[in-house]
């Protein structure tokens, strides 16, 4: 082999050496770009957001032209070097509007849409004999709207109605998912001498949580996740519900594997009242203030901040443990753009010595807590780490307002 062909080769390995390292860029530059860049935005409704600090992400560019749908959305293309098609994004006005953040503890009572049905148990008859006159018919997380043509809210009153039958079989009509259906059931007489289907049920639930922001116009959210019925798991149909102000009298710390629990008292009086529910949505309780300005609650001004404005690093909550709301000092950890759970959207950890003393962490019932950073309302606590009662999740503001809209 001469010197000439030798060099040659030699130059060819390090121009495939070269295409490799080039491959491997763009696939790396590809890969981090698709996870860092958020799958959907929202952006100001009246504004033209600079969308080269938006998408600042080395190498990739977007398309001008945007396809405008009819409630003012669009989606917008971006590419690795203006060539090779990275994702779509899809951008979505927010009204921009007064929002006060609150932090103060709040009174929940819901009453379900129709009886929720928790379990199906056995019924002993006057025989001895056991029985389960709604098992296979009747199913945990049914709720049953109507018996015998009468519709029901009232778990008072079904007890009533079946105590009544004597024993003839009973038209049900229960909603079971999203569909109405109807079901026959026959009561067991039991031991006690009285007839029963032998089903567990439910018609309401109360609890305390953390009123999250209310807007100019008394709108207001609050917990940052749904309410789930806890023996079955699943997010409750309510009919309607009441807001009411709650007094925090104790606090059961939380530690590592045991979650700590802020411990208060609701007074159900009319004066006490504070608004109405109106919804109990995947991202949080939202209804009416009776009136924005008697609620006496702690309500202070803020800028919503969108996600793509949030960073890892220091930030702050706003919650009551011990009598006043009080502003508490936490870090941001990490950041998920696209998670599919929006209430697991950002971790959290509490820095706060005086928090940590108090609670050990976040606890149940500051749920709702707003997070603040750069001077503006970023989100809410929404959860716990089990095994680190100093961290949790968070929600971003804006999937909390758009629940609210």
């Amino acid at each position: 082999m001469n010197l000439h062909t030798a060099k040659t080769r030699y130059r060819r390995f390090l121009w495939v050496l070269l295409a490799a390292a080039l491959a491997g860029l763009g696939v790396l530059i590809f890969q981090q770009a698709r996870k860092e860049i958020p799958d959907e935005v929202r952006v100001f409704s009246g504004r033209d957001p600079d969308w080269e600090e938006l998408f600042d992400f080395p190498f990739v560019s977007y398309e001008d032209a945007v396809e405008v749908s009819g409630n003012g959305s669009y989606r917008m293309e971006l590419k690795i070097f203006g060539l090779l098609p990275l994702k779509t994004v899809k951008v979505s006005p927010l009204r921009e509007q007064t929002i006060y953040a609150s932090g103060s503890p709040v009174g929940i009572y819901m009453e379900t849409r129709g009886i929720l049905v928790i379990d199906c148990g056995q019924i002993r008859d006057a025989s001895g004999v056991v029985q389960s006159p709604a098992e296979h018919i009747i199913q945990s997380g049914d709720y049953i709207c109507a018996v015998n043509g009468e519709e029901l809210s009232d778990k008072d009153r079904l007890i009533s109605l079946v105590a009544d039958s004597g024993g003839q079989t009973m038209e049900l009509e229960v909603l079971r998912g999203r569909e109405r259906i109807p079901l026959a059931v026959t009561p067991a007489l039991a031991e006690d001498g009285t007839y029963k289907l032998g089903i567990w049920v439910r018609d309401n639930i109360q609890g305390i949580g953390t009123l999250t922001c209310v807007t100019g116009n008394g709108q207001f959210a609050a917990l940052g996740h749904g309410i789930s019925d806890i023996d079955i798991g699943t997010r409750l149909e309510i009919e309607d519900g009441e807001l009411y102000h709650a007094q925090i009298l104790s606090i059961q710390k939380g530690e590592n594997g045991n979650p700590g629990e802020l411990r208060g008292v609701i007074n159900y009086e009319k004066s006490q009242k504070i608004g109405e529910i109106v919804q109990n949505t995947s991202n949080g309780i939202v209804g009416q203030l009776d009136s924005l300005e008697k609620c006496e609650m702690n309500l202070e001004e803020y800028p919503i901040g969108l996600k793509q404005e949030m960073q890892t690093g220091p930030a702050s909550i706003l919650c009551n443990v011990d009598g006043n709301v009080e502003e508490y000092s936490i870090e941001i950890t990490d950041i998920d753009w696209n998670s599919q759970d929006t209430n697991k959207s950002f971790e959290i950890h509490v820095t706060d010595k005086n928090l940590l003393e108090k609670t050990g962490g976040i606890v149940q019932g500051m749920s709702g807590s707003p997070i603040l950073q750069n001077g503006k309302l970023v989100g809410a606590v929404t959860h716990v780490f089990v095994q680190d009662s100093a961290g949790g999740y968070g929600i971003f503001i804006e999937n909390m307002l758009e629940s609210m809209e």
